[in-house]
């Protein structure tokens, strides 16, 4: 089972959104504690928030979205029906571009349900890591939210590095916390040399905690992290985990030109329960 926050973070929606379905009856959580009220959710639930959002994105009221999604429709008649929608919006203006793409990444979770192989799934130990870093806050959790803020903080990390000529000595890594009224602080960071002070360079340098983590590649566009997010939380919950935070994100290979040749590293904190 999965906390609020943590469910959000792997479905990559807000906690608000969350309560917001809840109180809605879209959907409900697996468990709520009844001395405390906090709510709990499963791994078999990413079904139908998946739905819930695909349906959401492309202009649905929730309204419609609750009755579509209680007709249980296969995914089959939910594809022809998704791409049916899909199809009018490609009329609308540019702006829908970027809501077209986190539908179709939706499209595919739900084509591959029951087919996500959890083997890919590795254990690791993540060593503390000296880094020099940027942070922002963005709105949300989501994907739409966070690329325009962590993009420009990478440039901008580098440029300052380069400026001082300090090379960095690993994978850049983005990572993210928890910021006040349900906003998220989004970390650029890059490892650098022991010794690299900040002062200089007009960055952060700090050390991030090494962690036991449950890890998996995710080749292609980011827009489609839910794929790999997903899986990793149906391997997590299978094998009696527990998750800690929000996911580690290591870039492995970066394509300026095609998003579809980004590999990307996420590491997500786990513990055993007691």
């Amino acid at each position: 089972m999965f906390t609020i926050g943590d469910f959000a973070a792997f479905g990559q929606v807000s906690a608000r959104m969350l309560r917001h379905y809840d109180a809605l009856g879209l959907l409900r959580p697996a468990v709520v504690d009844a001395a405390t009220g906090y709510r709990f959710y499963s791994a078999d639930q990413f079904s139908r928030l998946n739905r819930i959002v695909a349906l959401k994105d492309l202009g649905f009221s929730l309204q419609q979205v609750g009755e579509i999604v209680d007709a249980k429709l296969s995914a089959e008649e939910l594809r022809g029906m998704l791409r049916l929608r899909q199809a009018q919006l490609e009329d609308e203006l540019a702006r829908s571009a970027a809501r077209l793409t986190s539908v179709e990444a939706r499209l595919r979770l739900i084509e591959r349900e029951g087919h996500m192989p959890t083997e890919d799934v590795v254990l690791k130990h993540i060593a503390p890591t000296r880094v020099a870093e940027l942070s922002a806050i963005s709105p949300s959790y989501d994907g739409a939210d966070i690329g325009p803020v962590l993009q420009p903080l990478f440039g901008q990390l580098f440029e300052r590095l380069g400026a001082a000529g300090v090379n960095p000595c690993g994978s850049p890594v983005a990572y993210y916390e928890d910021a006040e009224n349900e906003t998220i602080r989004v970390h650029a960071a890059v490892p650098v040399e022991t010794g690299t002070t900040g002062t200089a360079l007009d960055v952060d340098i700090t050390e991030l905690p090494g962690l036991d983590a449950a890890t998996i590649v995710h080749q292609g566009d980011m827009m489609e992290a839910d794929r790999s997010m997903q899986t990793l939380a149906r391997w997590i919950e299978d094998n009696g985990y527990r998750s800690q935070g929000y996911a580690r994100e290591v870039t492995l290979q970066f394509d300026m030109e095609n998003p579809a040749n980004w590999v990307h590293e996420f590491q997500i904190a786990i513990t055993k329960p007691n």
